[in-house]
C-alpha cells in the first residue's frame, strides 16, 4: 500500500428507537476512516495522481471494513458515502484526489454493484474537527429514504500534514422514513437513479 496509514477507525451505530417508535430491525451505519500522510502537504505540485491512487487503495480497504463491520455480505450493503478532510498544510484540492477520480470503483467493489455516484464531500480541519459523511442508496440516487449522513470525528486527526479519510456504508435507510418517492425494493439500480 502507498498510503503512510497513522491510524483506522471504525464505528458502527445503531438506531433501536426513534421518536418513540421502536426500529426493528436497527438502522446501521458503518464509517471506517484512516488517518494518512499527505505526501504533498506544504507544497504545490501539479501531478496529483499518487493521491488518486491512494484514493483507489482506500476506497477498497475502508470500503470492505464498513460492510465486515456490520457483519453482512457485499450485497446487503444499500448506502454509502465517501468523505475528507484535509490538514492545514494540504489544501482542498489533495482531499479532491483522494475522493474523486479512483475511490468509487473498489468502493463500489466492496459493496456489490454501487450504480449510483457515491455522494462526497471535502473540507479543510483541524483535530477534533467533524466531518460529515453524506449517504444516498448504492444504487438508485432517487431513493429518498437513503438521504442521510453520518459523521466521524477523532481527537488527534488530521494533523497539519495529514488527511483523515472516511467511507460509510449502511444495511437500511433512515429509521421511519415518511417523505415518499422510490422505495429501495422499487428500485431497479440500472441507470444509477432509479
Amino acid at each position: 500500500m502507498s498510503a503512510k496509514i497513522r491510524k483506522i477507525a471504525i464505528f458502527v451505530e445503531e438506531t433501536h428507537r426513534e421518536a418513540g417508535q421502536v426500529i426493528d430491525p436497527p438502522t446501521r451505519k458503518a464509517v471506517a476512516a484512516a488517518v494518512i500522510e499527505n505526501p504533498f502537504a506544504g507544497e504545490f505540485v501539479e501531478d496529483l495522481t499518487p493521491l488518486m491512487d491512494i484514493g483507489a487503495e482506500l476506497g477498497g480497504l475502508l470500503g470492505e471494513k464498513c460492510v465486515a463491520a456490520l457483519g453482512i455480505t457485499s450485497g446487503e450493503a444499500e448506502s454509502y458515502g465517501k468523505a475528507a478532510m484535509v490538514g492545514e498544510n494540504g489544501e482542498l484540492e489533495h482531499a479532491a484526489a483522494i475522493l474523486h477520480p479512483k475511490l468509487g470503483a473498489p468502493l463500489r467493489k466492496a459493496v456489490e454493484k454501487g450504480a449510483a455516484l457515491v455522494p462526497s464531500s471535502k473540507k479543510m480541519g483541524s483535530p477534533g474537527q467533524v466531518l460529515d459523511v453524506p449517504l444516498g442508496h448504492k444504487d438508485a440516487a432517487y431513493v429518498r429514504s437513503h438521504f442521510d449522513g453520518v459523521e466521524i470525528r477523532l481527537n488527534d486527526a488530521p494533523r497539519a500534514g495529514e488527511i483523515l479519510v472516511a467511507v460509510a456504508v449502511t444495511d437500511s435507510g433512515r429509521p421511519l422514513p415518511r417523505v415518499g418517492g422510490l422505495e429501495a425494493r422499487d428500485a431497479k439500480g440500472e441507470d444509477g437513479l432509479r
